[in-house]
């Protein structure tokens, strides 16, 4: 018979347990920060201009919560939830500065998205890089968000001014006439959209004339006399670059007036489905505009994205909500890349960034922090209240980036260090 051991003792297994459990409880709270922070959310700052253009503002916000929906179910960042933090500027750039001093202050954001309107997001985009923040703007279209203001810290998702301007450019060349009047709100946007067109067209076609410019006030056009005043000047052509409430009165205004008979209309802008009155007949037929034809587009990726909008929202999308989404995909992308490192990490894991979208693969080019997201160009009509798009085409937006000479001309030397 073989004596027991000492180790075999009770006593002896006993007098183990004070070290096991104190080993135990080592593990544990070593264990439990790592845990912590790998279920602690990023949380990225949006700032939106609900209240001022409130349709484009909620579309916009329902697609940056749908992508966030689909990240957070399929894993989120190594881990790690998105969380979103929302404040509206009411269109107002002050207000959009003080929102994001208090979104990086206050709230500990690691990026900073939304900024419809373009004084609201070079406003936005200078607060970014005093705090060194990533800045994504989704929807604003000023040229000077990635040329002459642009900073190291801001991205731009939507074509710019420059390349919409660059796209219908390419095809009013082509039309007859020579005296082009020119319309749009006087602020940031209008007047870099009406610059950029100027120039392109006139760089292909040397014979035009520009016979009348007319700079409503955002939101506050008196249509009935920029109408007469366009139709004063006999033009063969006109450029718009007004939308909302803005657009809606200018063409009701531009009926009553029969300004479009005979002209020729290139809009920066279409109307939604519900900006004009049902009761008019034929509000718009065959302008040459950017558009959303929502309906026709018949590719995988962007049908995925349709049928997932429609189940979580009932209602058509709006092309903010195309933005709204394939921006947040950008951030995640540029989160798993970065291994969800915000500030330096983030800003040079975007430079040259691919990542997929409803309109395709997008990337955003290092040069100037652009995208190459591009645009549906074709004929848009109104009639009895519904907007239609035919003879149209995805325009790609890498082919009509400004040319690197013409950036490094514009864009500020510190933005590229």
């Amino acid at each position: 018979m073989n004596a027991a051991g000492p180790q075999s003792s009770p006593r002896f297994r006993l007098s183990l347990l004070p070290a096991l459990l104190g080993a135990l409880a080592v593990a544990v709270s070593l264990a439990l920060p790592l845990a912590a922070h790998a279920a602690e959310a990023i949380r990225i700052g949006e700032i939106n201009s609900q209240g001022r253009s409130s349709s484009a503002g909620q579309a916009y916000s329902k697609g940056l919560a749908l992508a966030l929906e689909q990240i957070n179910e399929s894993g989120g960042i190594h881990g790690r939830p998105l969380q979103l933090v929302t404040r509206e500027d009411q269109g107002d750039a002050d207000q959009a500065a003080r929102n994001a001093r208090e979104l990086v202050s206050k709230e500990h954001v690691d990026v900073l998205t939304g900024t419809m309107l373009s004084d609201v997001a070079l406003t936005v985009a200078r607060e970014a890089a005093r705090s060194k923040t990533v800045l994504v703007v989704g929807d604003a279209l000023s040229d000077a968000i990635t040329l002459d203001k642009g900073n190291r810290y801001t991205f731009r998702v939507r074509p710019s001014t420059y390349m919409l301007a660059a796209m219908l450019a390419e095809q009013a060349v082509r039309m007859p006439g020579r005296r082009w009047a020119m319309v749009a709100p006087n602020y940031e946007y209008g007047q870099s959209a009406v610059a950029s067109f100027k120039m392109l067209l006139k760089q292909a076609r040397p014979d035009v004339e520009f016979v009348n410019d007319q700079w409503p006030a955002l939101g506050k056009i008196k249509a009935d006399d920029v109408v007469r005043a366009i139709g004063q000047s006999r033009p063969d052509a006109i450029f718009n670059a007004t939308f909302g409430e803005d657009l809606q009165k200018f063409v009701q205004a531009g009926n009553r007036q029969q300004l479009f008979n005979g002209v020729r209309v290139v809009s920066m802008t279409s109307p939604g489905p519900q900006s004009l009155d049902a009761s008019q007949s034929e509000a718009i037929r065959d302008w040459l505009a950017v558009g959303y034809p929502w309906e026709q587009i018949n590719t995988p990726e962007h049908q995925r994205f349709l049928e997932a909008y429609l189940k979580k929202f009932s209602e058509r999308p709006q092309l903010q909500a195309v933005l709204g989404y394939s921006t947040m995909m950008a951030i995640a992308t540029g989160l798993k890349k970065s291994d969800g490192a915000a500030g330096e990490a983030l800003l040079e894991a975007l430079r040259g960034l691919h990542w997929s979208s409803p309109l395709g693969e997008l990337s955003f080019r290092a040069l100037d922090q652009q995208s190459t997201m591009g645009a549906f160009v074709g004929l848009v009509s109104q009639k009895d209240g519904r907007s239609t798009m035919r003879d149209w085409h995805y325009l790609d937006g890498a082919a009509y980036l400004p040319p690197p000479t013409y950036v490094r001309g514009r864009r500020p030397a510190s933005a590229a260090r």
